[in-house]
């Protein structure tokens, strides 16, 4: 199966949700933990006691995994094999973004199954160009993985270069969006998405002819909620899975409080596939 194949079953058994695990400093202290790897292993494995078996998608942050260098990593890796198990599609928040060999061996880092780090999909950075992003691409394309390349963020330094105008008029956001869609081609789902967020104000782009699915970051305690993914998506609200961390982490430790606060925001986006 391809990714967007299984991203529609997943999300069709467990709701449209991907829950992410940040395990920052700050996150760490609020659940009395110190910062440091034994904490970092607790805090990553909780998570996935707690909602590895509820969530569609799970989106471990690989930076907060590789300040504690080879053993946080490792640690990364463990995670990522039990959300797996636990049967959750597991996303690898990475953004890499390079040319030639170098990107090459990003994909094979996170998408060859042979790797340690195997995961079901990535995000990446096109701003090399999205056709740098090819051995990422062509990767996913062999083992069924998927991609969801940055596109529209809402950071303030984001509209600079997302918004920018080429000389066909198009949107930089735009040329992104139109690439993917050429490579999602026709079908229910194509496996290469983009990263879409709740709180970037008004579309620069038209978003109708992706064919693929939109990772939406911002919801909840960065103040994007449900009526923004209304707005922002319309029409394509089916292909929408909306990326949530703090509003569940900020729950714990407690793995049933993070179970309750998983399954709330799940509940709340359950319209999407209405």
């Amino acid at each position: 199966m391809t990714f967007g194949q299984r991203l529609l079953a997943a999300t069709a058994e467990r709701g449209p949700m991907c829950l992410g695990i940040d395990p920052h400093a700050a996150l760490l202290t609020g659940w009395g933990l110190a910062d440091d790897l034994v904490s970092l292993e607790r805090f990553a494995l909780t998570c996935v006691e707690a909602f590895g078996e509820l969530a569609a998608v799970v989106k471990p942050q690989s930076a907060f995994f590789e300040r504690f260098g080879s053993r946080g990593v490792a640690v990364l890796e463990r995670c990522v094999a039990e959300a797996r198990q636990a049967g959750a599609l597991v996303l690898a928040d990475v953004k890499r973004g390079d040319i030639g060999s170098t990107m090459a061996a990003y994909a094979e880092a996170y998408l060859d199954p042979a790797s340690s780090l195997a995961v079901d999909a990535i995000t990446a950075n096109p701003y090399l160009g999205v056709g740098a992003l090819a051995p990422a691409f062509e990767l996913a394309d062999r083992h069924g993985a998927g991609v969801f390349v940055i596109a529209l963020t809402s950071n303030p330094e984001a509209p600079s270069v997302q918004h920018a105008r080429l000389p066909d008029g198009r949107t930089v956001a735009q040329s992104v969006i139109d690439e993917l869609a050429a490579r999602n081609g026709s079908g229910p789902l194509g496996s290469y998405g983009v990263v879409v967020g709740a709180t970037i104000g008004e579309s620069v782009a038209e978003l109708s002819g992706l064919n693929g699915p939109f990772l939406v970051p911002g919801i909840g305690a960065q103040g994007g909620t449900a009526e923004d993914v209304r707005r922002i998506f319309g029409a394509n609200l089916g292909a929408v899975l909306p990326s949530v961390s703090r509003e569940v982490l900020r729950a714990g430790p407690s793995v049933e409080a993070l179970r309750e606060a998983a399954r709330r925001v799940i509940g709340e986006y359950a319209f999407l596939r209405d």
